[in-house]
């Protein structure tokens, strides 16, 4: 891993819209190869040439791990245990995996016509899954039953592509359309549109809204424009969008996933397989550059999640061919 710094770095504190149609099916595996492990310390070289290094989480547990073949992962989401959970552009399924050993199962076996994308994991064990063709689903990840199926828009014309859960509501974006949709979190409830205005410009045939987060005063979203490369804070109240500053970086093209923790957002720029650091400000209107995170694993990487003091992403591999026998990894840089 490479980590390279533009400025001291503060204390800590999606992707191309689908290329074809999805597979209708992909080589389950329950045993899908085996899982690299870490030595216990990593090493970061800076732009200055020092080096640091630092216990990793778990010791000796993997920082790599096998999915099915063909399983063409995008989403991942960590609670509070040692699982990560991935979903499946190939048919939907959900495949989880024991961040202690890299061993996993698949936990939902997916469908003709479904999808899973963006997700993230509630306290009380729900999973909610963004599913690309106007659908956002919730599952129970203990099981992974189908517990709702929420119907956010038309089947064509819109990507629901990610979501984080904010409030009362888990909030998912759409690629295709100048909206984002807040599902209540739980089993029942309204399900609320609300409109981009402000800064934000729709742009036609590309990939617009993608990541999401909450703002660190828990006020506001913050959402990614994969093209041009923008970051945006949305008024949850108006859905009025204001353009973040960037400092120290001229955009985050191909921006996808975003995971933040206080002020310091990880920016995951899939195809430029690079993780962008920014410091955020007290409003969250200007995002200062503070250092960069790349590694020679990662092949596409989408979104990202963290356990302890680790980033685990999974490969999308957009740039390989996306068949039942491609393979595809996880894989865990320390923060």
């Amino acid at each position: 891993m490479t980590r390279s710094h533009s400025h001291p770095r503060p204390h800590p504190s999606r992707r191309a819209l689908l290329g074809g149609a999805a597979l209708t099916a992909f080589a389950v595996a329950t045993g899908a190869g085996t899982a690299n492990a870490a030595t216990g310390t990593k090493t970061a070289t800076t732009t200055g040439g020092a080096t640091t290094s630092g216990t990793t989480a778990g010791g000796t547990w993997p920082t790599e791990f096998p999915l099915p073949n063909g399983f063409l992962p995008e989403g991942i989401a960590i609670g509070r245990k040692p699982y990560a959970y991935m979903g499946s552009r190939a048919n939907g399924a959900l495949y989880r995996t024991d961040l202690r050993t890299g061993e996993g199962r698949i936990l939902f076996a997916g469908g003709t016509g479904l999808i899973a994308v963006g997700l993230k994991l509630d306290h009380d064990g729900l999973l909610y899954v963004a599913g690309n063709t106007g659908v956002a689903r919730t599952h129970d990840s203990r099981t992974g039953e189908v517990v709702a199926t929420h119907q956010l828009t038309e089947p064509t014309g819109h990507f629901i592509n990610d979501v984080t859960l904010l409030g009362d509501r888990a909030w998912f974006t759409d690629s295709r359309a100048a909206a984002l949709y807040g599902v209540p979190r739980g089993r029942a409830g309204t399900v609320r549109t609300l409109p981009l205005t402000g800064d934000w410009v729709q742009l036609p045939d590309v990939n617009n809204a993608n990541g999401i987060v909450g703002t660190p005063d828990g006020h506001a979203l913050i959402v990614v424009k994969s093209t041009p490369g923008e970051l945006y804070n949305v008024n949850l109240k108006t859905g009025h969008a204001t353009k973040i500053t960037l400092v120290g970086a001229a955009n985050v093209v191909n921006g996808d996933g975003l995971y933040r923790i206080g002020r310091t957002l990880y920016v995951v720029q899939n195809r430029l397989n690079l993780i962008s650091v920014f410091h955020l400000n007290s409003k969250a209107t200007t995002a200062t550059l503070t250092g960069t995170i790349t590694d020679p694993r990662f092949d596409v990487p989408t979104t990202a999640a963290r356990f302890a003091n680790r980033l685990y992403l999974v490969n999308a591999r957009f740039t390989s061919p996306q068949t039942p026998e491609t393979t595809f990894t996880g894989v865990a840089v320390p923060i």
